[in-house]
């Protein structure tokens, strides 16, 4: 049966809890990820308490970190979803985010209302993936793709 969580509490100790033992094993998101036929993006969200897993996932992870069936149960079930609590991000990386959509965010919903219409792009209907490549300039460049299908605002 499908359970679902009404606070953040537990996922937030799960999350802890996970941490903790991906740093004591030496693991990296993609080691959590593999075997679960899922991406590293999901698998990682799912892990930071964003997302539930399929059973065979949360079956697999908890065995590779030696976990208590209670934490198989805790992923599985829905979250409550969000991991900025309140106001400005104050962590740099996810700061730039946020400065990213604060700086862009309305180019972004011109073009996708000018290119598909009056609707938004789904978070739910959704894939993530984060590429590192070469910058021919020096350095490394980060490759971030967002892909959500569009869904249409429907007058009723």
């Amino acid at each position: 049966m499908t359970q679902t969580l009404t606070t953040q509490n537990a996922r937030i100790a799960l999350t802890e809890t996970i941490i903790m033992a991906k740093m004591a094993k030496n693991l990296s998101w993609q080691d959590l990820a593999n075997g679960t036929d899922m991406s590293i993006a999901f698998v990682t969200a799912a892990l930071l308490g964003q997302h539930p897993l399929p059973e065979h996932a949360a079956q697999k992870i908890v065995k590779q970190l030696e976990l208590s069936e209670d934490a198989a149960l805790l992923l599985q079930a829905i979250p409550l979803r969000g991991s900025i609590p309140q106001g400005i991000p104050t962590d740099p990386t996810i700061y730039r985010f946020y400065e990213m959509l604060q700086v862009y965010g309305t180019t972004l919903k011109a073009l996708v209302h000018e290119q598909f219409g009056d609707g938004i792009i789904s978070a739910i209907n959704f894939k993530l993936d984060i590429k590192k490549v070469e910058d021919p300039d020096g350095g490394s460049r980060a490759v971030i793709t967002f892909d959500g299908k569009y869904l249409p605002t429907k007058p009723f």
